[in-house]
């Protein structure tokens, strides 16, 4: 997330309309998959994606997302038509060069479809490998809003960082004439978070100012002093690290949390309790959380995994996205690839659509309140962005 949420801040003339309706027809996950190619050959899908590191815990959500999702998408079978779906997974442990390295090896064991991505810097670095090797590539948490429009082969299955920010800037309603400070460290960080939020909020009629702290800070009396003094209708707070509880109690304790709105990304759940006694003062936007949704494919996979964390609906959107890959397109990428192009469907947190200009993921986004405190507390959504609300501008496909 922008906001640290992972670590941390698009023949004939009635062939072509029977074409266009199907690519953007909302679809039922559970369609049947017939599949195409050889049909006695599997149907190879390589994910590469944080086994171990620092992103470890996402990627364990998004595999238990993507296993979930496959079940869902092919009615327990694994298989598309009479294709088994056969899943490589590999370990890039965060390290961009392991993931270049692993896609390559996959490529050339004739894997066409490559998912995964925990990482943004990951992300970046193997879509140009999909591109040169015209393999279908759907990225997963990597948020980085540079994977969409990135090439006409990436994809990605989870939400992008404007997303994110839309989400904060939909606390304040209108943004025309309002004061906005983003409080965040000293860094690339903190300087993407305060660009974002310029560009989002700011753009719309907002002020933007910013105070910044030391990633060393261990103190924060003062910059809750400058936070307060600022006197700000909306405080995005992007921040990383062990500092964040000794930074919310100070935050809290100035009265900071009492005299605005402040709103921050929420990360997964082993995270909530670091938010102390804050925590149901603060505003969060929200990716997804346990219980923000009651759709099918969220009730299949609570089943799956008990409680839903930040990243499952990720692993389980690419499982629906490499079914219909496969379904439509066979061994021919390029028919995945206009396959998945403005298609719709029902994922875990409610309507999904590809658009197809640039690939970006339309997808709900959810304002939530935590109530209780430390490991007792509960997310509760408070509204809910439609996919066109939370939507990205197209950008360019650059490739």
């Amino acid at each position: 997330m922008t906001v640290r949420t992972t670590r941390r801040v698009f023949l004939s003339a009635a062939t072509m309309m029977a074409a266009a309706l199907a690519a953007t027809a909302c679809g039922s996950p559970q369609d049947t998959a017939t599949g195409g190619g050889d049909s006695a050959a599997p149907v190879k899908v390589g994910l590469v994606y944080s086994q171990s590191g620092a992103l470890a815990s996402y990627g364990k959500q998004y595999i238990e997302g993507f296993k979930a999702g496959l079940d869902f998408a092919t009615e327990g079978t694994g298989k598309v038509g009479d294709r088994k779906i056969e899943v490589t997974e590999v370990d890039d442990a965060g390290d961009p060069a392991k993931a270049v390295s692993a896609a390559k090896d996959l490529i050339g064991k004739g894997t066409k479809i490559i998912a995964g991505s925990t990482a943004s810097g990951v992300a970046l670095q193997v879509a140009p490998i999909a591109a040169q090797n015209k393999v279908l590539f759907i990225s997963g948490p990597a948020a980085t809003d540079a994977v969409t429009g990135a090439n006409k082969y990436t994809f990605r299955s989870g939400r992008q960082s404007y997303q994110d920010v839309v989400t904060a800037k939909s606390f304040i309603g209108d943004p025309t004439g309002k004061k906005v400070v983003v409080f965040a460290q000293d860094g690339a960080f903190g300087d993407a978070n305060e660009a974002a939020v310029k560009a989002v909020i700011g753009s719309a009629g907002a002020t933007v100012s910013s105070v910044r702290a030391p990633a060393s800070a261990t103190e924060f009396t003062p910059f809750a002093s400058q936070i307060k003094a600022a006197k700000p209708d909306l405080l995005f707070v992007a921040w990383a690290g062990t500092t964040a509880p000794a930074m919310w109690q100070t935050l809290d304790q100035q009265g900071v949390l009492s005299s605005t709105t402040v709103v921050t990304g929420l990360d997964i759940r082993a995270s909530w309790p670091t938010f102390g006694a804050a925590g149901a003062k603060i505003s969060f936007l929200s990716h997804y959380f346990d219980g923000a949704s009651d759709t099918e494919a969220s009730k299949a996979l609570k089943a799956k995994v008990n409680t839903i964390d930040l990243f499952h609906p990720d692993g389980f959107a690419a499982a629906q996205m490499v079914v219909r890959a496969a379904q439509e397109g066979g061994d021919d990428v390029d028919k995945m690839v206009t396959a998945l192009e403005g298609w719709s469907f029902d994922g875990v947190k409610g309507k999904m659509t590809i658009r197809a200009a640039d690939h970006a993921l339309l997808q709900p986004m959810f304002q939530a309140k935590l109530t209780g405190s430390g490991t007792d507390f509960t997310a509760t959504a408070q509204k809910s962005l439609t996919g066109d609300e939370s939507a990205p501008p197209a950008v360019a496909m650059k490739g």
